[in-house]
């Protein structure tokens, strides 16, 4: 959508009276209007020229709202549609719902609703322009070349990845922190047939529990202080595509339970509110932790754990597939080199050779960020040891501090050596050091970490 044009809608109706009512309505909220007086009309306007949104009754004489849609959806599958019904049932809702509807309206209409709905019609569309834009760039499905290395394992990997992705089955995504996880969930998107549709991702640990159960799930107005007017969660905007759940392990039991939920009756209820809301999303989840072993402690729900896993895909820590460094260090230097406008041939054979011994407890990212802090370091045409400054060259100079430290110093250093292994990861950090997320907030605030 150009935003010097007005917004094109498409109302699809065969009450005259009710068409025009809705397009003085509309053109006084400064839509552009069009009418279809019956489906077939609509699929013809459709073929002729583009629209941001169609409004559609789903009872006409000749072809009903309930058959054009996925004809519509199948010559434009970017156009949100917005049903109305004067036969309102949860039935019909679904079924329509099911055949591509983004929502659906009961008459006689109830203008604020009608409102709020095409906007969050409006904003689900800037997503899909959005991803569609992104998978443009990335070629006609997702671009294998994105997940550097000709391993063995990522081989493997991305084989299974092709098989997984055209299926609708919910994927659970293991390996360690900084392994690309994020990665393959987006490959399993972007070669689905959902791949028009969001990728919408959210890290669970990142988001208190409150607040993440509002971003998932969405709120009505009223439902607590600050709730001025009703948002639509994660799991709406992500109608027709993806909804990526890292750090899976991060959530409560209480959120666990609403996420079964979910995938059991493929429903959502706002926060504040009473309504079921069918919900068309394809759940990929990950972690870095060990899910079955969290199971049998009793830290995570069984239940879920079996919906979620349909499929697992574990992917390989980067010590496991060690001959794909060299490729994915001259990757990232080309790429850094050119952001930061710096002419860098390479990495001296002293250089590779740490990278290939480093056990990269921080698997890829570690790697990246590696390279990238020496690229901006170096003075040179290549990369040297000192430029990376791994923790590893460091490791005589540690063994050599006197024993009698201050207990504070060794704390300090204890979680700076474990923050740099998890490789930035503060979730990852605090489980390894043994405390909480909130105390290792609070620690690094102390030390003048953060």
């Amino acid at each position: 959508m150009n935003g010097s044009e007005k917004i094109s809608i498409l109302v699809v109706d065969d009450d005259r009276a009710h068409r025009t009512m809705l397009k003085t309505l509309l053109g006084n909220w400064g839509y552009q209007v069009m009418e279809a007086e019956d489906g077939d009309a609509a699929i013809e306007l459709v073929r002729e020229r583009p629209f941001d949104l169609i409004l559609m009754d789903i009872r006409m004489v000749r072809i009903s709202g309930l058959e054009a849609l996925p004809i519509i959806k199948a010559i434009n599958p970017a156009i949100p549609i917005i049903i109305m019904t004067a036969y309102a049932s949860v039935q019909s809702a679904v079924d329509a719902m099911r055949n591509g509807a983004y929502d659906y309206l009961q008459k006689p209409l109830d203008f604020e609703e009608l409102k709020l709905k095409m906007e969050r019609a409006m904003e689900h569309r800037r997503l899909v322009e959005e991803n569609i834009s992104l998978r443009e760039k990335l070629g006609s499905s997702f671009d294998r070349n994105r997940i550097i290395g000709h391993s063995p394992a990522i081989n493997q990997l991305l084989t299974t990845v092709s098989q997984v992705a055209p299926s609708e089955a919910t994927v659970l995504i293991l390996g360690e922190s900084g392994t690309g996880k994020e990665l393959i969930a987006a490959a399993i998107h972007y070669n689905s047939p959902r791949r028009q549709g969001p990728f919408i991702r959210i890290n669970c640990g990142a988001i208190t529990e409150t607040l993440l159960e509002s971003e998932l799930f969405g709120y009505e107005k009223g439902a607590f202080t600050g709730a001025d007017r009703r948002r639509e969660g994660k799991f709406v905007q992500a109608s027709g595509g993806t909804i990526f759940l890292d750090e899976i392990t991060e959530t409560s039991f209480a959120m666990q339970v609403k996420l079964l939920r979910v995938l059991q009756e493929r429903e959502i209820t706002r926060v504040g509110g009473m309504e079921a809301i069918p919900v068309n999303v394809r759940i990929i989840a990950a972690t870095n932790r060990d899910l079955y072993r969290l199971v049998t402690e009793g830290k995570f729900r069984e239940d879920l754990y079996y919906r979620l896993n349909v499929v697992t895909l574990k992917v390989p820590p980067l010590r496991e597939r060690q001959e794909d460094i060299p490729l994915l260090a001259h990757h990232f230097l080309e790429e850094f080199a050119a952001r930061n406008r710096k002419s860098i041939r390479g990495f001296t054979p002293q250089a590779m050779d740490l990278l290939m011994k480093y056990p990269w407890p921080g698997n890829v990212r570690e790697l990246m960020n590696a390279v990238e802090r020496a690229v901006v370091l170096t003075r040179s045409d290549f990369i040297t040891p000192e430029d990376l400054s791994l923790p590893s060259l460091n490791t005589e100079r540690e063994n050599n501090v006197p024993d009698a430290l201050p207990l504070e110093e060794m704390e300090k250093k204890t979680i700076m050596r474990t923050l740099a292994k998890a490789g930035g990861n503060k979730s990852e950090a605090a489980r390894r050091l043994g405390i909480t997320r909130r105390t290792l907030h609070l620690k690094l605030k102390k030390y003048g970490l953060m």
